[in-house]
């Protein structure tokens, strides 16, 4: 059985994946949840990398939101599979900040990222910038989930350089070599769902889940629907992927 490495994305950390991990465990597989260090796109896949390249197994790779653009760059000779929920899948040259607002110049306001109005940077001593939500988190990130568990997950959150969020995507996408599942957030402020769809289109995706009302925080709201998809992904592909 694959091991299930789960990849958090920006403004989030490991624990957003705790309502996925059970469902996983209990189906027999080993999961790991992967400290995606949020400083820059190369970088942050090569940690990834290391990480996979550390276990003898194949790897079924999952990300949220910022750590799709990370598992497109992971090199690993035992991935078999790539699982996107609520996350960038770019091709080459692509950054995730291009990326979000792709159709920025639709008639639709769902169409429109909204994360840079709700953006607070902080300079650090080494040049770099990070970012954080600090306007409207709950509405902005994590709308279909109590506030007060919103509020919490603000609190928690881990930020992003934005050098990672413009930094270009690498020439070998690994969604163009693997197959790969998505989950879309039909209300995801971050990535707009037609983004998602866009992405999952140009992907070839075995298979596309649409959670009516899901915010960008579709792990912590809907994570039966994500475990569901990840095991599905698990028992049709993976392991015949690499064999």
């Amino acid at each position: 059985m694959p091991t299930i490495v789960l990849v958090h994305g920006a403004f989030a950390e490991s624990a957003s994946w705790n309502g996925v991990i059970d469902p996983l465990e209990a189906a027999g597989h080993r999961v790991i949840c992967a400290a995606n260090p949020l400083r820059g796109l190369a970088s942050d896949a090569a940690s990834v990398s290391d990480l996979v390249n550390s276990i003898d197994e194949p790897v079924l790779l999952v990300a949220h939101s910022y750590g799709g653009a990370v598992i497109t760059n992971v090199d690993g000779t035992n991935v078999a599979g790539l699982v996107y929920a609520c996350a960038f899948a770019p091709d080459a040259g692509e950054s995730c900040f291009t990326l979000a607002d792709k159709y920025a110049g639709s008639d639709n306001p769902a169409d429109h990222s909204t994360l840079a109005g709700s953006l607070e940077p902080v300079a650090r001593a080494d040049g770099t910038t990070d970012l954080y939500i600090r306007k409207h988190f709950h509405a902005q990130f994590a709308a279909d989930i109590p506030e007060a568990d919103a509020m919490r997950m603000a609190a928690t959150q881990r930020p992003v350089t934005k050098e990672a969020l413009i930094e270009p995507s690498g020439e070998r996408p690994l969604w163009k070599e693997l197959p790969s599942w998505f989950v879309i957030g039909e209300q995801d402020r971050n990535i707009p769902a037609v983004v998602q769809r866009y992405m999952a289109q140009r992907a070839g995706a075995r298979r596309v889940v649409e959670i009516p009302n899901g915010s960008h925080a579709i792990s912590v709201s809907q994570p039966r629907a994500v475990a569901e998809l990840i095991l599905e992904a698990a028992a049709l592909r993976t392991v015949e992927a690499v064999g």
